[in-house]
């Protein structure tokens, strides 16, 4: 008798190492799996912030040559109105060249005309460079624009991979 109790309390030790030792092996796969979960996302919250950061600069960059192409713009404009203020000074000195009393003031008024007319050529010459300035920035803004779209876009999957990953880690 003494044989059988015995041997029933060895098949419940048998029974209590087994069960935790099942249990220690169903621990030790999450745990695993935990870790693999980790390593992965270890990575990608570091790409998103690479990411975050390379839109912020992006979008810094292109409010800065917007405002650049503004600036150009407002240049444009005013170098029109020199030319504008120009033509109108010249035609107002060859009506008083034709009122003029003597050699002198006809000097003076034909040196002020040939003043305006290469101020009028200075102010169309810094136009025509400003407008392929301006088209140069434009392409430029262009390519930076689409590369925000493209970096945003990136950072959108990024986001959502995460997500996944912190859902399933949940």
């Amino acid at each position: 008798m003494a044989k059988s109790a015995t041997l029933s309390e060895r098949e419940k030790i048998d029974a209590s190492v087994e069960n935790k030792l099942s249990a220690l092996f169903e621990l030790q796969v999450i745990d695993y799996k935990i870790d693999k979960i980790r390593s992965v996302r270890g990575e990608l919250p570091l790409e998103i912030k690479d990411l975050e950061d390379g839109v912020e600069g992006l979008a810094t960059r292109l409010e800065k040559m917007n405002e650049e192409l503004r600036a150009s713009e407002t240049i444009i404009s005013d170098k029109k109105n020199l030319m504008k203020d120009a033509e109108s000074a010249i035609k107002k000195y060859k009506s008083q060249q034709n009122k003029v009393r003597n050699n002198r003031e006809y000097e003076s008024l034909t040196k002020e005309i040939e003043y305006q007319t290469l101020e009028a050529a200075l102010a169309e010459r810094k136009i025509k460079e400003y407008k392929a300035s301006l088209i140069t920035k434009k392409e430029h803004i262009e390519l930076q624009e689409e590369e925000l779209k493209e970096r945003k876009n990136r950072l959108k999957e990024k986001q959502g991979e995460l997500d996944e990953i912190i859902a399933e880690t949940e």
